[in-house]
């Protein structure tokens, strides 16, 4: 005889479901269910089902507890990459500031197209760029805030920047400027443009004399 097909989805060799453990981290990473749901491209409902199953599974009161819940999923190449806590733990670089935008394919070619900055990947309403080692990432909100950390960009030539900026149709509020001299006769100079949303972005250059 043939052996009977099980219905539904195979087992999984982990205490949750892929979906449910993308469920978990969205809801860890503050998302609200309909956030999770127009990210995932499912509906409300099912965010709401997984999370019920979640917390079922897991013990857990409440979202509370699950946003401080940790567990690496089965599948995670982080896994792989686990080594003994060490004495000491030491912080490594900054690796990305975040920045909330009102239109993401706004956002994206402004920074792609008129600062120039290496567009890294995009998806859904997020959007990622390369600032020499440094991530910025873009998240679409539906009312950003109208203040938020001014990035000053490094540039060589202070001069050169801001005329390729303005040509590319970036909006500066000041020229550049210098702002301070050295002891050693460095001097810094700065000029500051506007985002999409008109708040403040900058050039950063030091000249050093000869």
């Amino acid at each position: 005889m043939t052996p009977k097909r099980q219905r539904g989805r195979p087992p999984h060799d982990d205490r949750l479901t892929p979906a449910e453990w993308r469920v978990v981290h969205a809801a860890q990473h503050g998302m609200s269910n309909r956030q999770i749901a127009r990210r995932r491209g499912i509906s409300l409902d099912a965010v709401k089902f997984h999370l019920a199953n979640i917390l079922g599974k897991l013990g857990l009161d409440d979202r509370e507890a699950l946003r401080h819940w940790f567990a690496v999923p089965a599948a995670s190449v982080l896994n792989a990459r686990r080594t003994a806590m060490p004495d000491a733990v030491q912080l490594g670089p900054i690796g990305q500031v975040s920045r909330s935008v009102a239109d993401i394919d706004v956002a994206t070619a402004f920074y792609r197209d008129v600062v120039g900055l290496p567009h890294l990947y995009t998806f859904s309403d997020l959007a990622f760029f390369d600032c020499d080692g440094l991530r910025l990432y873009l998240q679409q909100q539906a009312d950003p805030s109208p203040q938020e950390s001014v990035l000053y960009f490094q540039v060589p030539d202070i001069l050169a920047a801001h005329a390729a900026l303005a040509a590319r149709g970036a909006v500066f509020t000041t020229a550049p400027h210098r702002i301070h001299t050295h002891a050693d006769g460095t001097e810094e100079w700065m000029a500051f443009f506007a985002d999409p949303e008109g708040r403040p972005l900058a050039l950063m250059a030091q000249a050093r004399p000869a």
